[in-house]
């Protein structure tokens, strides 16, 4: 099943995708897709709702992120070992871990703003997992059992902010709109093995990005793991799971995001988003 979220800022309404594509209003079931309404057992009761009752949506809605209320945003470092090399970043044994301000998550299609006297933002397409039970030590094999699901992502950065301003890499990650998920919240059952999936990320119509997820270093059920061995997960956090070669710091000479910019990014089962880049 595809869930989304729909309307105007401040008055988003849950909703989920039938069969037809049409976007059916799921509010009078739901309150909200946050907190325990992401349980994956809540999820495939709303999915079993007789769908012709529900009122159908103008396709023209925007579309807002797929989750509610998101309490952390944990990132993954290099996870592709393509992309890495071509950025000049290292492979850990272990994998590296940052955090995103829950604040930079946006909608698929609203723009992307550039920070005041930032010169190198850049892109990152990703599969973001989407947590929808309480797991802490969580094993690799009851992973799966608290993923309410998937969705696209665009983990964009201010490479400055990032790598040459001292201290950890949060502060080049979390500015507003540096974290594009959606169109939907696409559950387990309906993407199968993530591995299968394929991303790609264009900026004015030229293909930068094209990868599959099965070149994962780190396998999303050991990622969602590993993350809870230092902090509990919660429904409603998301993981965002590395992106694959092509970034704009990888190209020589490196290739940045402006004002005017157009983005479009997808993958395989996830749906796409498009935007524009406009200065803050």
């Amino acid at each position: 099943m595809r869930f989304v979220r729909f309307g105007a800022r401040g008055a988003e309404k849950p909703g989920l995708i039938d069969e037809g594509g049409t976007i059916r209003d799921l509010s009078g079931s739901v309150d909200d897709l946050s907190g325990h309404a992401l349980d994956p057992a809540r999820l495939d009761a709303l999915s079993r709702l007789d769908v012709t009752t529900l009122p159908a949506i103008p396709a023209d809605v925007r579309l807002c992120k797929p989750v509610g209320r998101i309490g952390k945003i944990v990132g993954v470092g290099p996870n592709f070992p393509v992309a890495a090399s071509l950025a000049g970043f290292k492979v850990n044994p272990e994998p590296t871990l940052f955090l995103k301000a829950s604040t930079a998550a946006c909608g698929p299609n609203d723009p992307i703003e550039i920070p005041r006297l930032a010169t190198r933002v850049d892109w990152g397409v990703e599969i973001a997992v989407v947590i929808g039970r309480m797991a802490k030590s969580i094993e690799i094999e009851g992973a799966s059992s608290v993923i309410a699901g998937y969705c696209l992502a665009n983990d964009l950065s201010e490479r400055n902010h990032q790598l040459q301003r001292g201290g950890q890499w949060t502060k080049g990650k979390s500015h507003d709109t540096f974290c594009p998920l959606g169109p939907w919240l696409v559950t387990p059952d309906e993407v199968g093995d993530p591995g299968s999936i394929d991303l790609f990320l264009e900026v004015n119509g030229i293909r930068q990005q094209e990868g599959a997820a099965a070149d994962m270093i780190f396998k999303i059920p050991y990622l969602v793991s590993y993350v809870s061995r230092f902090m509990r997960l919660e429904p409603g956090d998301v993981i965002l799971s590395g992106t694959i070669g092509g970034v704009g710091l990888s190209y020589d000479p490196p290739r940045f995001l402006k004002a005017g910019d157009r983005l479009r990014v997808g993958g395989t089962k996830l749906g796409e988003q498009e935007m524009m880049c406009r200065d803050e």
